[in-house]
């Protein structure tokens, strides 16, 4: 039970917070103008404080339900964690700084944030996932595919939320935004093609069959959406392909065996269940708004 709970709320992290994660990897090349990458930070924001809530929730489990997860992957890998959350505040602090003030270079030093928070967050979430599949040690070829891996399932899905929001965001500076985050999908997703088969090999060698048989299930996703091309369903795939990190780990990981007490088992899925219906519906919702126009300076943008 303990470990369901922890595959919905990571997978909801992944699902949703990708999507502003890999939209910030792709503002230097989607966003060219001021006008621009006003458009995509007022995209992104205010919808990834909802995605942090799952990150949040699950941190929460694993410190009060299996602490010695917290203790056997934190501890062994605490310059990973430590990449990470610096990641996370720069990131955060470039969304939430960047429109205080109306001159360039400042806007300019916040969006930099902002891309450059993406990425490494995108890159030490890679780490994570290879630690964990590497029971708290960084070999170096799972590694290198597990981050290579991430990126890339960042970078699509921020891509493909892209194309949909930035193409109906016409407010402002025309629908180029949106036609290159369509165009970098595309190419993204061919890109996968190549490097999913790969680590799903190096994977199979050094992890074991099971999460190679689970990163296998993202060369079908990716396959499809090459098919259909950010024709209507790359919003879906690129769901599906976040997906696949929480699964992967959770039949690959190696951690120790929880001692997970049933009263406080009972007690949080009485406390934490109705509420993760109520995350849901609050990011569906973050999700239909960012669909309108944007007009005038937003908080953020």
């Amino acid at each position: 039970m303990a470990v369901v709970l922890l595959l919905v709320l990571l997978g909801g992290y992944f699902v949703f917070a990708g999507s502003d994660i890999g939209l910030g990897m792709l503002l230097p090349y989607a966003a060219r103008s001021p006008a621009e990458r006003r458009r995509l930070i007022a995209v992104i924001a205010p919808y990834f404080l909802g995605s942090e809530v799952w990150l949040v929730a699950t941190i929460g489990v694993v410190a009060g339900l299996v602490p010695v997860w917290e203790a056997a992957v934190v501890t062994a890998q605490w310059p990973v964690f430590v990449l990470l959350l610096a990641a996370w505040l720069g990131r955060d602090a470039g969304l939430w700084l960047r429109g205080r003030l109306p001159a360039a270079r400042w806007r300019a030093v916040w969006d930099g944030a902002v891309a450059a928070g993406s990425w490494l967050l995108a890159v030490a979430w890679g780490f994570v996932v290879a630690a964990l599949l590497g029971g708290g040690t960084l070999r170096p070829g799972v590694t290198l595919v597990c981050v290579a891996l991430v990126v890339l399932l960042f970078a699509v899905r921020g891509a493909a939320f892209g194309a949909e929001r930035l193409a109906a965001a016409e407010g402002v500076g025309g629908a180029e935004p949106g036609e290159r985050a369509a165009r970098a999908f595309r190419v993204l997703v061919r890109a996968g093609l190549v490097v999913v088969p790969v680590a799903a090999g190096v994977l199979w060698v050094s992890a074991g069959a099971a999460p190679a048989v689970v990163v296998a299930g993202a060369e079908v996703v990716l396959a499809a959406a090459a098919v259909d091309a950010g024709r209507g369903w790359a919003r879906v795939l690129s769901a599906l392909g976040m997906a696949v990190l929480p699964v992967v780990l959770a039949v690959g990981a190696e951690l120790p065996a929880p001692a997970v007490e049933r009263n406080s088992l009972l007690l949080l899925v009485a406390a934490a269940g109705p509420l993760v219906p109520v995350m849901v519906a609050g990011q569906v919702w973050l999700y239909r708004i960012s669909r309108r126009p944007i007009v005038g300076s937003g908080f953020f943008a």
